[in-house]
């Protein structure tokens, strides 16, 4: 057998009472009527048949290492006293990892750990065909998450001419999914079900650290100095036209040139200008 057998065991009640009656027989029997004295035997055979079954919890049971069945339903049971009983909890369970240092698609050193959300939905599995099943999920979650990392770069940075989509840093819900997929396909054998997987810690690693976050300043600094040097030279271009437009001034190219340098310089300096007031002619 290799699938889950759910089993309805005994109502529990039912044979408690039948326990008392026993266990108070046979006690009057050991004063009064020796002969049945085994009704005493029978109800310390029946005690160990007893079970108790919390809600979201599991008990696999076993006769003389055979599987014969598993107890989900909640309440007070009576079973084959023979039986051995190995408890599986049904609830979902949070497991936070490790940080890990891996290296990601572009070999650069991180730091990467998961928070997975799991719960057993087959005990057999659970129960047989691993040997621990958490400490499987805890291994298996360290090398799906190695593997992961392996797959996407940390960020996406121009310079090196990457066209990548997804990066960990900026696709969170891919690489989840990502994650997810990647897990539950390595804890299926095990019984178990993947409910949520995310990134809960995701840094360079120290040594590159710093040099990493002055390579995202200065991509951060490169990107705005091109968005201000488009809207510089929109606007030299639209205050030429309109002083052409209105006729305003008559400037020939070297004029021009030298306008067009003065406004690039106010509008693209990082610090207020400090304008040069001229009362003489054009020429001096």
């Amino acid at each position: 057998m290799t699938n889950e057998k759910e089993i309805s065991p005994m109502n529990g009640y039912t044979m408690a009472l039948l326990f008392i009656v026993l266990l108070a027989g046979g006690s009057f029997a050991i004063l009064r009527f020796p002969p049945f004295i085994p009704l005493l035997v029978i109800a310390i055979l029946m005690l160990p048949g007893f079970v108790l079954v919390n809600p979201n919890s599991s008990r696999v049971l076993l006769l003389f290492g055979k599987y014969v069945g598993t107890i989900k339903k909640n309440g007070f049971f009576w079973i084959n006293p023979f039986y051995s009983k190995k408890k599986i909890s049904l609830r979902a369970s949070n497991f936070d990892s490790e940080r890990l240092k891996v290296n990601d698609k572009l070999g650069n050193p991180i730091m990467i750990s998961t928070i997975l959300v799991w719960r057993v939905t087959d005990t057999y599995k659970a129960a047989f065909d691993v040997d621990d099943y958490q400490n499987f999920v805890r291994v298996q979650t360290d090398a799906a998450v190695r593997k992961l990392a392996s797959m996407y770069p940390y960020d996406n940075f121009a310079d090196e001419g990457l066209d990548e989509d997804i990066t960990l840093r900026s696709s969170l819900n891919e690489v989840s999914v990502a994650l997810e997929k990647e897990l539950q396909e390595r804890l299926s054998m095990a019984g178990i079900e993947v409910l949520e997987a995310r990134i809960g810690y995701l840094a360079y690693a120290q040594e590159i650290a710093n040099a990493m976050l002055k390579r995202q300043q200065a991509t951060a600094i490169v990107a705005a100095r091109h968005k201000i040097v488009e809207g510089a030279v929109s606007m030299v271009e639209m205050a030429l036209e309109e002083l052409n437009k209105k006729g305003v001034v008559d400037l020939d190219e070297e004029r021009k040139a030298a306008m067009v340098s003065n406004l690039m310089v106010v509008l693209c300096s990082d610090k207020d200008a400090a304008p040069v007031v001229n009362t003489g002619t054009l020429n001096h």
